[in-house]
């Protein structure tokens, strides 16, 4: 019977109880050997070096080491990472692509889902101002009216005809055009990467940035981070929303100029729900945190709680297709960086 290849589990103490039941960890065992002492965060103690000179795959998430030239040096076996969280960059720096033929996977279609569903429920929470009604119901006590009343005069409220922004074609992008598209919602999209007849097959029109963000009753992130979209989201930008216009970051704080949305937030003139700021997490005295038109949630839009389980189910899956000779599902290249938070 031929020997099981070696599994690495590298990632924070705290996550393989999220991570792996009984199901998860019967799996891991039929297809390889599991090294003790897992998770090994730290590859250069004297344990996690020797269990990281043993591995042929390194199963990693949040907290990983990364895997820089010297240490893939002590990696003689290494012939496969599997990562099961979000973005794979912490773990993996342009030097492990520089000669590396080390097979990598994504879990990141499973981490898209829970953020997809969470921006399509924030989009039309935001779009109904439920946070800003709920905070008025609480203060009030019930003594200022209710259900359609509250709302009656203001067009700016609800999501009949709401025309949606999209900036970013990613996996998660699409999943909400997808939802939006699905609930008769109009959707324009920008991203450079992506070609109008593609965006027509989505359901939604490409547009540059600019025309796009002048044109939206919301605005939804999903850009990479990337030199060339740091910031891509300044004081400019945020002057052709209309009034009444909602922006909403699952994305990452990186995409947006925090002191321009700052001064936007306010006078007023936008409703903002941030769930990655930037810095994050935001000082104590961060304005931001009072503002009535400013929802803030705590980086919550991505996988919590039970849904850890579809990351690590992916990644398993990829785990036993390796084993069994079947290609990845979902293979990461040096070139597709270019597109990848």
């Amino acid at each position: 019977m031929p020997e099981k290849p070696k599994l690495l589990i590298s990632m924070r103490p705290e996550l393989p109880e999220g991570f792996f039941g009984p199901r998860e960890w019967a799996r891991l065992h039929a297809v390889a050997d599991v090294i003790p002492g897992h998770p090994h965060i730290d590859v250069d103690t004297p344990a996690g070096a020797a269990a990281l000179g043993e591995a042929d795959i390194l199963l990693g998430a949040w907290g990983a080491s990364s895997l820089t030239r010297e240490r893939l040096t002590r990696a003689p076996h290494l012939k496969m990472v599997a990562y099961a969280a979000g973005s794979i960059r912490p773990i993996l720096p342009p030097e492990f692509w520089e000669s590396s033929d080390i097979l990598v996977t994504t879990a990141a279609p499973a981490m898209a889902v829970p953020v997809a569903q969470f921006t399509f429920a924030a989009i039309i929470m935001c779009g109904k101002d439920v946070f800003r009604l709920r905070d008025e119901h609480r203060a009030e006590r019930g003594t200022g009216g209710y259900g359609s009343r509250r709302g009656r005069g203001l067009a700016h409220i609800g999501n009949h005809g709401r025309r949606i922004g999209i900036v970013g074609a990613s996996r998660i992008g699409r999943a909400v055009i997808d939802m939006l598209v699905r609930s008769n919602f109009e959707v324009g999209v920008y991203d450079p990467f992506l070609e109008a007849e593609e965006a027509r097959l989505l359901g939604a029109e490409k547009m540059e940035l600019h025309e796009l963000l002048a044109w939206s009753d919301t605005v939804s992130l999903h850009a990479p981070i990337l030199p060339e979209t740091r910031h891509m989201i300044g004081a400019r930008e945020l002057a052709l929303m209309a009034d009444h216009a909602v922006l909403i970051n699952t994305a990452r704080g990186w995409l947006v100029d925090h002191e321009a949305l700052l001064a936007e937030a306010r006078s007023g003139r936008l409703r903002i729900l941030i769930d990655t700021p930037e810095p994050e997490p935001l000082p104590p005295d961060s304005p931001f945190y009072d503002l009535p038109n400013v929802v803030l949630t705590p980086h919550i839009a991505g996988a919590m709680g039970n849904e850890l389980r579809a990351l690590s189910d992916l990644a398993i899956t990829e785990i036993e297709r390796f084993v069994g000779g079947e290609p990845p599902l979902f293979p990461v290249r040096k070139h597709d960086l270019e597109r990848m938070a």
